[in-house]
């Protein structure tokens, strides 16, 4: 009997798993974010706890978490936004110091970690899109994207150095088997780039930056909720292992036949139809089963909320709940 590390990887990989159910409990847990510890550099860059305003960060950055919305989202004004120029960003971003990182916190907050039989996962948090718009809002960024492309280029060069160099310390430090990645490329419609521009702009900073955690032995979960199917062929020329919050508006069976089986699709529930303030039971426990029936024959596909988890308590009991009861049945048809 495989242990649950290695079903997860397993049904990453479409390779003969054993089970099926909530697989967020192959991962050691943080009572807080599930399946993503934190990381020593993480934490060193501070941000807002649930019910706080105005905190900033060690970028500048601004954050508000109201107690009503699922995490922390920046406060971009024309007073607040960090970067006023992109021509002269180099006279308004300061590269956070990993000098006075605390190692010691991670093993404080995490001091059992069953690393023979779940996965460790730390957070590689604010992609490199979503690091533009943080630093100088969206609307700024997504004209520089188009008007200053030298100057934006550059920015996300020196922030892709950054990132490469706080990955390195990680895992050396803590060893995790995963990095989940963040960075959001589009809307629940469209994306916020042409896959043109992205391609241009985006991605060769994330091949490069993949490249390095891949050449260390990390897995790549990247988190993206949001419509990217068109760059779902990039998405493995950049080396990630799995997307985590695909979209079933985002036409899943034809990302599957895109990228060949050379990428684990995570997510597929209807978010937007389930998660809602009243619980319903029957709708909830439908929707898990027809994305397990829908998406499992087609590929490496592992079922579970696109954010995760849904924002509301009620709903995740019941659909983690079915995924584990149908997911069972599942695997016992045709595992």
């Amino acid at each position: 009997m495989s242990t649950p590390k290695e079903n997860f990887i397993r049904l990453m990989r479409n390779d003969n798993p054993k089970w099926l159910g909530d697989t967020w409990d192959c991962f050691n847990q943080n009572p807080v974010f599930r399946p993503v510890l934190w990381d020593a550099v993480t934490l060193s860059l501070g941000g807002a706890q649930r019910g706080q305003t105005g905190v900033i960060d060690a970028w500048g950055v601004t954050y508000d978490f109201p107690e009503d919305q699922p995490g922390p989202f920046p406060v971009v004004t024309e007073e607040k936004k960090v970067i006023k120029d992109i021509q002269h960003w180099r006279d308004f971003v300061t590269f956070p110091s990993f000098d006075n990182v605390d190692w010691s916190l991670p093993d404080q907050m995490f001091p059992n970690l069953d690393r023979e039989n779940l996965l460790v996962q730390f957070p590689s948090l604010i992609g490199m899109f979503e690091f533009s718009h943080y630093m100088m809002g969206f609307e700024d960024a997504l004209i520089y994207y188009l008007t200053e492309q030298e100057s934006m280029y550059d920015l996300l060069s020196a922030y892709t150095d950054w990132k490469i160099n706080a990955a390195g310390l990680v895992i050396d430090h803590m060893k995790p088997d995963m990095i989940h990645s963040h960075d959001d490329w589009g809307s629940k419609n469209s994306l916020f780039l042409s896959p043109e521009v992205w391609r241009e702009m985006i991605k060769p900073h994330f091949a490069r930056y993949y490249g390095y955690i891949k050449s260390r032995g990390v897995l790549i979960q990247h988190h993206n909720d949001s419509i990217s199917a068109p760059l779902a062929k990039d998405m493995v020329d950049i080396g990630m292992d799995m997307w985590q919050g695909v979209l079933p508006q985002d036409n899943i069976p034809e990302i599957f036949e895109q990228t060949e089986g050379k990428l684990c699709l995570m997510g597929g529930f209807d978010m937007g139809k389930i998660d809602l303030p009243v619980a319903d039971d029957a709708l909830i426990r439908s929707e898990v089963r027809r994305a397990i029936d829908e998406y499992m024959p087609l590929g490496p596909y592992i079922p579970c909320a696109t954010g995760i988890y849904a924002l509301h308590d009620d709903v995740n009991a019941i659909m983690y709940d079915e995924l584990n009861r149908y997911g069972a049945i599942y695997a016992e048809k045709h595992f």
